[in-house]
Formats: structure tokens, sequence, C-alpha cells
């Protein structure tokens, strides 16, 4: 394998740097600080290496040494796994919970990120091995950028429209235009209400979307990042001021009560349209002729 020196090092440091530059913090707070980091980079790079070795291996004919991507797979879906718990151990001290759906898209999207340095390396080496260096590099960034392009999934702003929405409050009923979705006990709590309170109304652009709103788990995922990029006044024990979601049947548009620490309409919209779609939230009645026919 010691002729075959350059282009292993150079695949495997494409396919390791790909796997880094997808490796970020943002405001959902995964992976964290710096624990993950390194157990992530760890297997960003045992995945470069698996790849960036496919070629010389199917060269040197040593066709046995192909059965460790099979160990790749079973070790990248412990990754899945690994995340899964992680994020399901801290889930009770949410005060908004991302919800099972959530967690799962997360853990995914991990597993997935180490198939892709994987696939980053190999088209590297392959490139490299037939041309030369320079163009393998080229070649191994191209995929890299395509593939993170490919796994980049829809925001609530491509499949609906956000419109914000003073409450409706009748007696100690609030809602958002005539869906009434809170009763309040309180008088205090109603007055925070009437003072700070928001409707916020997501109008599905078609029935795909309307049938995606409509699901739990997006829903949970949408007050969750609502409550983590705007604020949200509530503490534990405080149910009256919960963020809650609820559909219009007649419709299908989403309503939502929300009492922000940030009351900023313009970037609690903008926030809203950034929130992603959950690929297990995401159903299409549309691709099904029945489903074109009773839409009409």
């Amino acid at each position: 394998m010691f002729k075959y020196g350059e282009l292993l090092v150079v695949s495997f440091l494409l396919g390791t740097l790909a796997r880094a530059f997808m490796l970020r913090i943002d405001y959902r707070q995964f992976p964290s600080f710096p624990h993950s980091y390194v157990i992530h980079l760890i297997l960003g790079g045992i995945a470069a290496a698996l790849g960036a070795l496919v070629v010389p291996v199917l060269l040197e004919k040593e066709y046995i040494a192909i059965t460790f991507l099979t160990l790749a797979a079973q070790q990248f879906r412990d990754v899945r796994n690994m995340e899964r718990e992680s994020l399901a151990q801290i889930e009770e001290n949410e005060l908004i919970p991302r919800g099972k759906a959530y967690i799962e898209g997360i853990a995914k999207l991990f597993e997935a990120r180490n198939y892709l340095a994987l696939v980053t390396a190999l088209i590297t080496s392959l490139v490299y091995f037939y041309f030369n260096w320079y163009l393998g590099i080229l070649a191994g960034s191209l995929s890299a950028y395509l593939l993170h392009l490919f796994m980049k999934g829809p925001s609530v702003a491509d499949i609906a429209r956000v419109e914000l929405k003073e409450l409706t409050i009748e007696g100690y009923n609030i809602g958002v235009d005539d869906i009434i979705i809170m009763n309040i006990g309180e008088k205090e709590a109603l007055e925070k209400w009437q003072q700070e309170g928001l409707g916020i109304k997501i109008i599905p652009k078609d029935e795909n979307a309307r049938t995606t709103l409509s699901n739990l788990g997006q829903r949970q995922a949408i007050l969750h990042d609502l409550a983590v990029l705007m604020g949200v006044k509530l503490d534990k024990g405080m149910q009256q001021f919960t963020p809650l979601a609820r559909l219009n049947l007649n419709y299908g548009t989403l309503n939502i009560i929300f009492l922000p620490q940030e009351p900023d309409w313009e970037f609690i919209k903008q926030a809203i349209e950034k929130i992603p779609v959950l690929e297990s939230s995401q159903q299409k009645p549309l691709k099904s002729k029945i489903g074109r026919k009773a839409a009409d």
C-alpha cells in the first residue's frame, strides 16, 4: 500500500475535512462542545480512511478487506444510537421538548454525515488514481458540496406561508382567528397573554404541506425551535404560559399561541420560516393518483 501513500493521504484529508466542515454548533445545540466534536471528528476520519482505502484494495485484489466496509456501516449505525440516546436523556430538561421525531431526524443526520465523508474520500481517490491529484481534490470537494446540498431538507418557508396575528381573546379563552386554543383560569395569566402574547398562523401551500403540518412531531419541532430561537416566557409548573399549536380542521392551517422573550415580529416570522421540515413528517398525498383527484 506504500505506493498509494499520496493517494491515501489526500483522500483521507479531504474526506475528514468534508466531515469537519459540517461539524458546527448552531441554535439546536448539537453536537455539544468539545466532547462530541472529538467523537464525530474521529468517526469522520475513520469513514474517510475507509473510503480512501477502497481503490487501492481493489487494485491489489485484496477483496477480503472490503468486509471492513460492513463493519463501518455497523459503527455508523451506532453513531445514530449514541445521538438518539444522548438527546433522549436530556429531553426531560427541556421546557419545550424536541419530541421523538426531531431526535430521530438528528440521529439519522449524524449517521449520514459519516457516509458523506466516506464517499468524498472514495471519489477523491478514484479521480486521483485515473487523472491527477488536483483533479482528485476538485472532484472530492465538488462531491462533498453536492452531497451536502442534497442532504439539506426543506424548511417551513418551502411548504407554507407564515402570518403573525393578534391573539383572539373571548372571555378566558385565547386563540388565533376563530380557533380557540387555550382556556386561562387565572386573571393575571390572562392579562399577560393580552399584553405580550402573539398569534402565529402557518398556511400550507398545498395538500402535501397540509398533511405535513398536521404531523404531531413536526408541530412539536416548530414549538421547540421557536422557543430556542426567540425565547419563551415559561418555567416549570407554569403550564398556563406554555406555547400551543392547534390545527384549523377546515383549512389545515396551523395556529400557534406564544409568549416570546424577544417580541420582534419580523424575526419571529423569519425564525419559523427557517425551521426544518422533519423527514419523518413529510407526506405527499399529491404523489398518488387518488390524492390528486381528492385535492381537485
